[in-house]
């Protein structure tokens, strides 16, 4: 029997990214997951049931597209094509392995636990400057400034260097856009001003080595083998673009979502203690990433349709996430859910994120200090939600709270 090729299969159809709220999108994939475990979607096919989607993102023979997906957008060669296709995001293989399993050794769970003080710090700070009136933009005010510090202490750079961090940050992830063209000058140009902080920081670095990442990085080693100064700025702009506009978009949904659900905010506001498992459902109820896409390295048949090679998939682990099949009243919001398999926002396989636990601990340490000190927190206005492609999250979400 001939399997059908998806473009040939008259799947249904999904449509989200236009959506006006993270609900009704997810009312829209919802849909289309009742009707198939694959559907067409705006830039191709989406695989939506939460089973597909992990087992695709653990198949080797779907791979992250070269470049980042950039060939779609008609880029295939150049220095953005350079830069995004040897980026440790974009690469595949023995490359990839051998530069994560570098990686790993510098990016322990020591290096996380070193900058829990930090983190706490910070996040209090933030507060303390809109506690007096008592109201604040969550995004504005403490989402926004609130990762870039993290980063640099991870890297080794001053503080008070965070606002240089930013920038390049918002540069970077013009990357992820559908109109890469029009910000190609600006992303190039804040890569170069990254490589040369980082070869400062490294030249000083070698001089006298810290606990810093990047002193971590020049001494990471297996076998012999060493990071190249070229890999050193690869991975200091990965962490930058990995570690920076999820964590802050994704810590302003789960405000936004707890606004919702006044009475678990006052619950993780009594017991701190449950706000790692507010994190792993505020990422799966509301992620801020819907999907991972993928390309097809050979013909592959799925759920009784073929991809055929060199096709682009979206693994809409937004969709996955709320996959009945998967999770009981996948619609409900509850941070004491038990029993529920990982969430998918985190993606699965060889590319599952590098900083996740990072993410996890800045998460649920902002979670857990601003229920205790914004007790009484709720909207103080309309939350205005940025298109719901690339990285989405609230562009404004004014707030108030009781002390």
């Amino acid at each position: 029997m001939t399997v059908v090729s998806v473009f040939e299969a008259e799947l249904p159809t999904v449509e989200y990214e236009d959506a006006p709220s993270p609900d009704e999108a997810h009312r829209n994939l919802r849909k289309a997951l009742e009707q198939g475990p694959i559907a067409m979607g705006a830039h191709g096919p989406e695989i939506l049931s939460y089973d597909l989607v992990r087992a695709t993102l653990r198949d080797s023979r779907f791979i992250v597209p070269p470049g980042l997906g950039l060939e779609a957008q008609g880029i295939s060669s150049g220095p953005l094509w350079q830069r995004a296709s040897t980026s440790l995001l974009g690469l595949n293989g023995d490359d990839h392995t051998r530069l994560r399993r570098l990686v790993s050794k510098a990016f322990t769970p020591r290096s996380v636990t070193r900058l829990h003080g930090l983190i706490v710090q910070i996040i209090n700070g933030l507060i303390d400057e809109v506690r007096p009136r008592g109201r604040a933009d969550a995004v504005v005010d403490i989402a926004r400034p609130y990762p870039v510090p993290i980063i640099c202490a991870l890297l080794g750079a001053p503080r008070a260097d965070w606002r240089l961090f930013d920038a390049w940050a918002d540069d970077f992830f013009k990357l992820f856009s559908w109109n890469v063209v029009e910000y190609e000058r600006e992303i190039l140009s804040a890569w170069a001003e990254l490589d040369d902080y980082v070869d400062e920081m490294v030249a000083r670095r070698r001089q006298s080595l810290t606990d810093d990442l990047i002193s971590e990085l020049i001494r990471a080693e297996d076998d012999g083998d060493r990071l190249s100064p070229d890999e050193l700025r690869m991975l200091a702009a990965g962490l930058l673009m990995a570690g920076t506009d999820t964590t802050r978009n994704q810590l302003a949904a789960a405000v936004d979502v707890f606004c919702d659900y006044p009475e678990q905010w006052r619950l993780l506001g009594r017991r701190p203690e449950l706000a790692t498992g507010a994190v792993e459902e505020v990422m799966r109820f509301c992620p801020v990433v819907f999907g991972a896409l993928r390309m097809a390295t050979q013909d592959v048949e799925l759920a009784d349709v073929l991809i055929p090679e060199g096709t682009f998939v979206l693994c809409n682990t937004a969709a996955a996430n709320h996959d009945p099949e998967a999770y009981a009243e996948p619609d409900r919001f509850d941070v004491l859910r038990e029993g529920a398999p990982p969430m998918q926002t985190f993606g699965a396989g060889a590319h599952y994120c590098l900083g996740a636990n990072l993410a996890r601990r800045e998460l649920a340490t902002a979670l857990a200090v601003m229920a205790r000190r914004m007790p009484r927190l709720r909207r103080d206005g309309l939350t205005q939600w940025r298109p719901l492609v690339g990285i989405t999250g609230p562009a404004t979400l004014p707030v108030t709270f009781g002390n």
